[in-house]
C-alpha cells in the first residue's frame, strides 16, 4: 500500500452538492450509505457537516461527513474509487476522529447497512481502526480526547 501524502482536509462551509459529491458519494452502490443523498441537486446546501480530501494535484479523493446529536457523532467516509489502498480512507477517519476530539465528543458511530456491497470488507477495516461492532450493525469508537487519532 502507497501512503498519499500531502492530502488537504478542507470544511466546506456551508456543504453544497456538486459535481465532486455527486461523483464520490452519489454514485456509489445503493446500499453503500445509510442515508441516500442521490436526491440532492447541484447547489442544494447538504446536510451534516462536511470535508473534503484534495490530493497534491488538487483533486477531490474523498469526503467525511458528520452528524453531530446529543455529544456523539454519526460520520461516514467516501473514497474516490482509484484512490482506495492509498491510506486516503484512514486519513479521513483520523482526521474526523480529531474533529470529534476538538469537539469534546464521547462516541463516534458508523452505520454499515445491512445490504452494503462491500459489508464484510468495510466493517473488518474499521474494526482494525479500533471501531467495535453492535448487534444493530453499528460500529462505535470512543473518542479518544488528548492524542492524535
Amino acid at each position: 500500500m502507497t501512503l498519499r501524502v500531502n492530502l488537504r482536509w478542507i470544511r466546506e462551509n456551508p456543504a453544497r452538492w456538486d459535481a465532486d459529491k455527486a461523483r464520490i458519494v452519489g454514485e456509489a452502490p445503493m446500499g453503500t450509505f445509510a442515508g441516500d443523498f442521490r436526491h440532492l441537486r447541484d447547489g442544494t446546501v447538504a446536510p451534516g457537516e462536511w470535508w473534503r480530501v484534495e490530493d497534491e494535484s488538487g483533486r477531490v479523493v474523498a469526503y467525511g461527513w458528520m452528524d453531530v446529536v446529543w455529544g456523539d457523532a454519526e460520520i461516514l467516509l467516501a473514497v474516490d474509487p482509484p484512490a482506495r489502498g492509498h491510506g486516503v480512507g484512514t486519513f479521513v477517519l483520523e482526521q474526523l476522529q480529531l474533529e470529534a476530539a476538538r469537539r469534546g465528543l464521547h462516541c463516534l458511530c458508523n452505520v454499515v447497512s445491512p445490504d452494503h456491497p462491500r459489508k464484510v470488507e468495510v466493517t473488518r477495516w474499521l474494526e482494525l481502526r479500533g471501531y467495535s461492532a453492535t448487534a444493530d450493525g453499528r460500529l462505535l469508537r470512543t473518542v479518544v480526547r488528548g492524542a492524535a487519532a
